[in-house]
């Protein structure tokens, strides 16, 4: 990537903090720029916010609108809370004589006279403003006019040559609503911008914005999530977790449970990850939940993403098992946040996840459950890439992190819905199994990639208590698939005596 700092003062930033840091920095000065997209994408925002940001900083700044009136454009602005004090707005309509049919020349098509006055008309407003930022709005009604890809291609290398003579940086909006297979804009562009919005079946609609192209520039490839708030586009970077990188000592992480940590050969370690794996009501949440409370009462601070339960309900089931989590997120030490799987984008949930570790140095993250991070999906097949990244950029940052999966099915065999065991570091499988005429529970742990640990099955209890392990099951054969065999004297069962 560029060099953040010195770019940002060489270039025409659009003040959306996410968009300049894809861009490196903001946009090259003194170049024609295309942004393109659908009806209802955010260029229009986008715009002013790359004026705005240009009359903050006391450069003239002018917009050019074709397709919309200087009221509504206004009416767009006070919709975000901003002013457009500063920023010269020229409302480009058509004389009044090629509206009057009886003055219209019949040698020469309307639309070649069109055309000429539109430009003349530009031209004119940035003669008269001199400003250092234009945008035009739209290529549309240029398109239209050209009536040609020739016409089409000549006049956009006009408005090209003239703007650099200018010295203005220009950025043309196109809707996409005449020929969106018409590439002319693309090849005289020094850069393109694309901005999309995708309608899942279920659920808010989607945007992501795709730098297409950038001359002389590494900019930050691929799509990247996006939505529009009151006060202008969030724009969500992906994460790259090969640019993040800290030091830290990978020591053990206790759960507070003796026997959990036993089981676990000491703990889970420092800047890995774990997956917790069970069928419903197992208590996965329960053990990702302990060593969270475990990481405040040792004075560091956790966060909790949860997808499938609602708060209230968790506040007061962690409650009977000993755990405050309302105690401890008002001492600031422990951050809950509910996700709403059909409103939030995948880009966003990890820039939340992200800003958690880095600001705020979170040092345990639970994301509870995988389940619902799937639903957040709008492309499933993407999910495991997107917490592939998610993963490597917590582990880097040194942060311990805890996902739940729910699996298919109660007893026997079970599938889950995704499978991410290659991913964690830590893999613990809870189950139900039947034994004495009682449904019970049982954890063990699968794979561990540092260090050794039990290849044990424990039995465990969920009381007023919290969570309680008990001895290794060495009586019993088959406890994981659900119905085992008992082959020993005495059942070492919770709560039943030993023979």
């Amino acid at each position: 990537m560029a060099d953040q700092g010195q770019a940002t003062t060489q270039q025409a930033g659009f003040g959306i903090e996410g968009l300049d840091d894809i861009l490196a920095g903001g946009l090259e000065r003194d170049r024609v720029y295309l942004l393109e997209g659908a009806p209802g994408t955010g260029k229009t925002t986008a715009a002013m916010s790359f004026l705005l940001e240009g009359a903050r900083l006391g450069e003239p700044a002018l917009y050019v609108t074709l397709s919309e009136t200087e009221d509504e454009l206004r009416a767009t602005a006070r919709s975000h809370g901003w002013s457009l004090d500063g920023v010269d707005i020229f409302e480009l309509v058509p004389p009044e004589s090629l509206l009057d049919e009886q003055q219209q020349q019949s040698l020469l098509y309307s639309s070649d006279l069109e055309l000429g006055e539109t430009t003349r008309l530009i031209f004119e407003s940035v003669e008269a403003k001199r400003p250092r930022r234009v945008v035009i709005d739209s290529l549309s009604e240029i398109r239209l006019l050209a009536q040609s890809s020739l016409r089409y291609r000549r006049q956009v290398l006009a408005l090209k040559h003239y703007f650099a003579k200018h010295g203005a940086t220009v950025i043309l909006l196109d809707d996409q609503t005449t020929d969106v297979n018409d590439k002319t804009v693309h090849s005289v562009a020094h850069g393109v911008i694309e901005l999309q919005e995708l309608a899942p079946e279920y659920g808010a609609e989607r945007r992501r914005v795709r730098v297409i192209k950038y001359r002389g520039r590494r900019f930050r490839g691929g799509y990247h999530d996006f939505t529009i708030k009151t006060g202008g586009l969030e724009v969500y970077p992906r994460i790259v977790a090969s640019e993040h990188r800290s030091s830290f000592l990978r020591t053990p992480v206790s759960s507070g449970v003796t026997e959990l940590d036993a089981l676990l050969g000491g703990g889970i370690e420092r800047g890995s990850s774990a997956l917790i794996l069970g069928p419903a009501g197992t208590g996965k949440s329960l053990f990702a939940i302990a060593f969270a409370v475990a990481a405040v009462r040792r004075g560091e601070k956790a966060a909790l993403f949860i997808f499938d339960e609602e708060l209230g309900l968790l506040y007061d089931r962690m409650l009977g098992l000993g755990f405050d989590l309302r105690a401890m997120q008002a001492g600031g030490d422990l951050i809950i946040e509910q996700i709403d799987a059909a409103e939030l984008s995948p880009g966003e949930f990890a820039s939340r996840v992200r800003a958690c570790v880095g600001e705020q140095k979170i040092q345990t993250v639970m994301i509870d459950s995988l389940n619902g991070y799937q639903a957040a999906m709008p492309q499933e097949q993407f999910l495991v890439l997107h917490i592939h990244e998610l993963l490597q950029y917590l582990n880097r940052q040194g942060a311990s992190t805890f996902l739940t999966v729910a699996q298919h099915g109660l007893v026997g065999e079970m599938k889950a819905p995704i499978d991410v065991t290659y991913l964690a570091d830590t893999v613990i499988l809870l189950r139900y199994f039947e034994a004495l005429g009682n449904v019970r529970r049982a954890v063990s742990v699968i794979k561990k990639r540092s260090g050794e640990h039990e290849k044990t099955i424990r039995e465990f209890n969920i009381g007023d208590s919290g969570l309680t392990l008990g001895e290794p099951l060495v009586q019993f054969q088959g406890v994981l698939r659900g119905v085992p065999n008992f082959v020993g004297r005495g059942s070492g069962l919770l709560g039943e005596p030993s023979a």
